[in-house]
């Protein structure tokens, strides 16, 4: 039985295989939805309390977490790949990969050097506290280290669930439209930080870089916002800089 939500569905296991499906799955309802809203609500405690755990383990030894979140296509995976490299010789990083299928991200990761684990959701569309904490027993990042959760490419599901992590990082790319944050605004509401991506596009398309960043802050008045770049480097040293700063902060609590 899985043990976050009691569905009786595989749970988590240590070949590489997932919780299996979504957090929606096959709820029936009575008048007024009452038992769906009480089912969700007790998945979400259950989540909750695992993350709690998480939590503690990441700051017993200073390692900072990020939760990636994005829809597909965004360049989470090309990015984390250059920001492993600028860290190189400066920060240990470690990975955790969410796909429903295959291993290729995890792979790409490892080319870089850094040890990495993928967690194949199957029909899931999010990785949930219970993966991460199992993810953790076998990956075990080192102290003082920085671990990046890579989400599975979603902007709804990934942004009700948290994963034990300092914060959440929203990547939106320009080659998406800029109304993303109000279509999603949850996500936009949840994170710490967002990404704007693929910047070195801007010149070959019609995307409005003012009224997105205006969306994302009508959403999220404190949105602190980078425009970056994984294939010309622009603003990945001040995305650098916000996480060497947040890990200060990990390594003191």
């Amino acid at each position: 039985m899985c043990t976050t939500c009691g569905c009786g569905q595989a749970d988590l296991r240590l070949d590489g295989k997932a919780h299996a499906h979504s957090h929606g799955h096959g709820l029936g309802s009575d008048r007024g939805g009452r038992r769906r809203v009480s089912l969700e609500e007790s998945l979400l405690a259950k989540n909750d309390a695992l993350a709690a755990g998480n939590r503690r383990r990441f700051a017993e030894r200073g390692i900072l977490a990020l939760n990636l979140v994005s829809s597909p296509g965004s360049g989470k995976t090309t990015l984390l790949e250059q920001t492993i490299l600028r860290l190189q010789g400066r920060i240990p990083v470690s990975v955790i990969e969410g796909d429903q299928q295959t291993s290729q991200d995890a792979d790409r990761i490892r080319a870089t050097g850094a040890p990495a684990l993928q967690i194949n959701t199957g029909k899931g569309c999010h990785l949930d506290a219970h993966m991460v904490g199992h993810a953790l027993d076998h990956l075990d990042p080192t102290e003082g280290s920085v671990l990046m959760i890579e989400n599975v490419g979603n902007l709804v599901c990934p942004a009700a669930f948290d994963l034990g992590e300092a914060a959440k990082v929203v990547i939106l790319s320009v080659t998406e439209g800029e109304d993303k944050p109000l279509k999603y605004p949850d996500m936009f509401a949840a994170a710490g930080l967002m990404l704007l991506t693929k910047v070195d596009l801007l010149p070959h398309l019609r995307f409005d870089v003012a009224q997105c960043l205006a969306h994302a802050r009508r959403i999220r008045p404190d949105l602190q916002i980078l425009r970056v770049s994984a294939q010309t480097g622009e603003g990945l040293e001040a995305w650098i800089g916000w996480i060497e700063a947040r890990r200060a902060v990990a390594q003191k609590a």
